[in-house]
């Protein structure tokens, strides 16, 4: 299965960014307004500037409470693992357990194109799972 066809099952396609300068208030309320759990930066709403997630709100708020009126830029991530839309799942699943991470960008010839979370290849895995076991169960009450 390709990442594209993950993309394409999930009822949400859309992808969902902050400016860097916005403030982590304002990423806070969006994170919450769409309920995902991760938003890509962009300067321009089609190149990745930048990953910020729940995650990262939590590790810098209990170092600074004042953080909330400061640029998402100040606590994003900047080193960002993207994936082409046309490469494999299970590609996607060992960079994703490598680098302990949550969400990548899905790019096209370089263009933010989507946004892949943890859950929706857990999801889309369980789907292929159960379409085997069906397939097996279907053969085997046919004999």
């Amino acid at each position: 299965m390709r990442i594209n066809d993950v993309i394409h099952g999930k009822a949400r396609q859309d992808v969902v960014t902050i400016r860097p300068e916005a403030t982590v208030r304002d990423l806070i309320t969006k994170l919450a307004q769409h309920n995902v759990g991760a938003l890509i930066v962009s300067t321009d709403g089609s190149s990745v500037d930048g990953i910020v997630s729940e995650r990262d709100v939590v590790r810098h708020i209990l170092d600074d409470e004042a953080m909330l009126k400061s640029p998402v830029s100040s606590i994003m991530t900047t080193q960002v693992q993207t994936c082409e839309g046309t490469a494999a799942v299970t590609e996607l699943m060992q960079v994703m357990t490598d680098h302990r991470i949550r969400h990548v960008p899905v790019l096209t010839d370089g263009t933010l194109t989507g946004i892949i979370s943890i859950g929706d290849v857990v999801k889309s895995r369980i789907g292929e799972l159960e379409f085997e076991r069906d397939q097996l169960d279907n053969y085997l009450h046919q004999s």
